[in-house]
């Protein structure tokens, strides 16, 4: 196994045409995307942070930024291993990557194979990354249907890597209905070499949401759950908030290889395909995304409307396995972006302010949104960063992944590269006194307890 690395390089801050924005949103820096991994298909897709680091997914490696002075990151190293959608966690000197589609072989020089042909790779990448500088391919783990997103459960000795994929299909050998399950890649942190599928849970024995007929009217459809989209993990409080199609998931992960379902939501009236999922800190609510139409159709205009494609926020209430999940409100962009603009409810995280509950989020071409959720039944935007559209024509583009680490917001543009956004506001600025080591957003710390 071996991968190709391109030399390290540095770019001025990107143009700011077209940015619309709240005054309390300033835009410190861009990026552009890197050598093999700058193509309109190769997609920037989510982070991974640690100390002074940034790891960026693209559908055609991984790069990584030295973001010591974030106003000025630089490119440290990219790695060209082609696999969508190379979504990256980060736990000690390791590196796991996300293939969730089908390849020749495990290698970084594969190329695209049928799912159909029983030869064919989908899984788990390892990568020691102890030199940033020359990340080191050390071990593939395959598993069924691959691995769209992946979530880290962190341990001492050992880490545990959910991995979440969906839709599968008769005519794939390794990826055969119902695959109501996930796999939990066991990885012994000192020898990773040793990874291995060691559970395979079915987390919907029922066979969960049927969904709606395919013909269903755009966008009146609700998914069929056949796996999960995503989970987030809360590893301290021994909880799983799982986006799994057609249902949302509160998880019990006293036992990461057992994780027991405590209660679950459907929203067939307004949502079409659960996608993601962030608690507040004190995990007493649950904001779920819909990636409605897919991350490819404009859903942010009036047509579509303000339930529909947005996000769901729920309270947790009860205790323990008597917990239950109680909708409270939907949060969506609360502006009209045009038919060219694919715009999307996709990946954020909390902004770290004691008391209060806001997050910070990508919507694709909608832009960035910072959502104050303190009273869950009316949820307030406090600021937005908008690009506006990449072109005149409906194409992927915008923000998939919007995190804040260590006082910046870091987005992951698909087609522009990493932005770097200093949000300054009374309401927020007490968050820029947190700082951590770590940051996998699937895998939530507790910043206050």
């Amino acid at each position: 196994m071996s991968s190709v690395f391109i030399p390290a390089a540095s770019a001025d801050r990107g143009p700011d045409d077209g940015i619309s924005k709240t005054p309390n949103m300033h835009h410190l820096a861009n990026i552009p995307k890197q050598g093999p991994l700058a193509g309109p298909d190769a997609l920037n897709s989510d982070w991974a942070f640690q100390g002074k680091y940034a790891f960026g997914g693209n559908y055609e490696g991984f790069t990584v930024y030295d973001i010591s002075r974030p106003w000025k990151p630089k490119v440290v190293t990219v790695v060209h291993c082609p696999g969508s959608q190379n979504d990256v966690s980060i736990s000690g000197d390791l590196l796991f990557l996300s293939t969730d589609s089908s390849r020749s072989d495990d290698s970084c020089q594969s190329v695209s194979k049928p799912a159909s042909d029983k030869s064919a790779w989908e899984g788990i990448k390892i990568f020691d990354i102890s030199d940033v500088r020359n990340p080191r391919y050390v071990k593939a783990v395959e598993t069924k249907c691959g691995s769209h997103t992946n979530t880290l459960v962190p341990g001492k000795r050992t880490a545990y890597i959910y991995v979440s994929s969906y839709r599968p299909d008769g005519t794939y050998p390794d990826c055969q209905p119902p695959h109501d399950l996930i796999s939990v890649v066991k990885v012994p942190l000192e020898n990773p070499t040793a990874a291995h599928v060691a559970a395979e849970p079915v987390l919907f024995p029922d066979g969960g949401n049927p969904g709606d007929p395919p013909d269903t009217e755009w966008p009146n459809g609700t998914s069929a759950t056949s796996g999960c989209h995503d989970l987030t993990a809360y590893p301290e409080k021994d909880l799983m908030a799982g986006a799994c199609m057609g249902d949302g998931v509160l998880f019990d992960i006293s036992d990461p290889l057992e994780p027991r379902t405590i209660t679950s939501v459907r929203d067939d009236e307004n949502f079409a395909f659960w996608h993601s999922a962030t608690f507040n800190n004190r995990a007493s609510k649950i904001v779920f995304t819909d990636e409605l139409g897919g991350g490819g159709a404009a859903t942010c205009n009036a047509e579509v409307g303000p339930e529909k494609g947005a996000n769901a926020i729920y309270d947790i209430v009860g205790k323990g396995k008597r917990a239950k999940l109680k909708f409270r409100s939907y949060y969506k962009i609360p502006r009209h972006n045009t038919d060219a603009e694919n715009c999307v409810a996709h990946n954020g995280s909390l902004i770290p302010v004691k008391g209060k509950d806001i997050m910070v989020q990508a919507w694709y071409q909608g832009g960035i949104s910072v959502m104050d959720f303190t009273n869950s039944r009316n949820p307030k935007e406090i600021a937005w960063f908008d690009r506006g559209p990449w072109s005149e024509e409906l194409n992927i583009a915008g923000s998939w992944s919007a995190y804040y680490y260590n006082g910046f917001i870091y987005s992951s543009d698909i087609q522009l590269g990493l932005d770097v956004i200093d949000i300054r506001d009374r309401r927020t600025d007490k968050a820029k006194r947190v700082r951590l080591g770590e940051l996998n957003a699937q895998s939530q710390p507790n910043y206050f307890d």
